[in-house]
């Protein structure tokens, strides 16, 4: 079934509304350049991210998992904002109650400004602490191993949410009432196919907002949400700005 609202439509009911919240994935950061570190080009040594990413791959042998990180922030470190993340930064501004989750951990919204900012899955720019949980931003390149915390000494490790690892619960409880309050969402570059986020959509609608999907191509989620448009973050989110 076509589209019944055009992307000018879309930017009209945004701007009317108090409060939005979006969701973002690997799309709006592959316009950026990053490389979807789970398909081909983010291969490492010829290693999966799966046997690499986990608590057990890092107890067996934590300077090979940092060797990994590290390579991904050596290439993380020369990418930039696009005009989404720009975009987003100025709708940010204009909207009361606005949030962005995003499962992306490379750091570009919060390079790009964005402030109210919900980071599902962690952020490749900050460690944490093995010992005492403290959590620091540190953007060395490469990181001398083994890095050890100021507070106690404790080897560090990414605070990313590895796989076989649960979703802190504060940031859980922060999204769905973001979800639950919207009036419209805005679901930017993922296919919103894996939990909890495949449930984001769902939620959001049966507490009345109006979901929009902006992505390279259909998703799941594309029958669910009210209306979907296909093309590149950088090109479509700048649309939903006033001219």
């Amino acid at each position: 079934m076509p589209n019944q609202f055009t992307i000018l439509d879309v930017r009209d009911r945004i701007q009317e509304a108090r409060s939005v919240t979006v969701l973002t994935g690997a799309g709006i950061s592959a316009d950026s350049g990053v490389p979807t570190f789970r398909g081909p080009e983010g291969l490492w040594k010829n290693f999966r991210p799966e046997e690499l990413a986990s608590p057990d791959a890092f107890a067996r042998d934590p300077k090979l998992v940092w060797e990994w990180y590290n390579w991904r922030r050596e290439l993380l470190a020369t990418k930039q904002p696009n005009p989404a993340h720009d975009a987003l930064v100025q709708l940010e501004k204009q909207i009361p109650n606005f949030r962005i989750i995003t499962q992306n951990v490379d750091g570009l919204h919060a390079s790009a400004g964005t402030q109210r900012l919900t980071e599902i899955h962690g952020n490749i720019w900050k460690v944490r602490c093995t010992q005492c949980h403290n959590i620091t931003s540190n953007q060395e390149v490469p990181l001398p191993f083994p890095p050890t915390c100021t507070v106690c000494d404790g080897l560090l490790r990414p605070h990313i949410v590895w796989f076989g690892e649960s979703l802190a619960p504060e940031d859980l409880e922060q999204s769905y009432a973001a979800l639950q309050g919207c009036e419209v969402l805005l679901i930017i570059g993922t296919s919103g196919v894996v939990y909890p986020a495949a449930s984001f959509a769902p939620v959001a609608k049966d507490h009345g907002a109006f979901v929009v999907e902006l992505n390279l191509e259909t998703t799941s989620n594309s029958s669910v949400v009210d209306v979907s448009f296909q093309g590149r973050a950088k090109e479509l989110v700048p649309l939903l700005l006033k001219d």
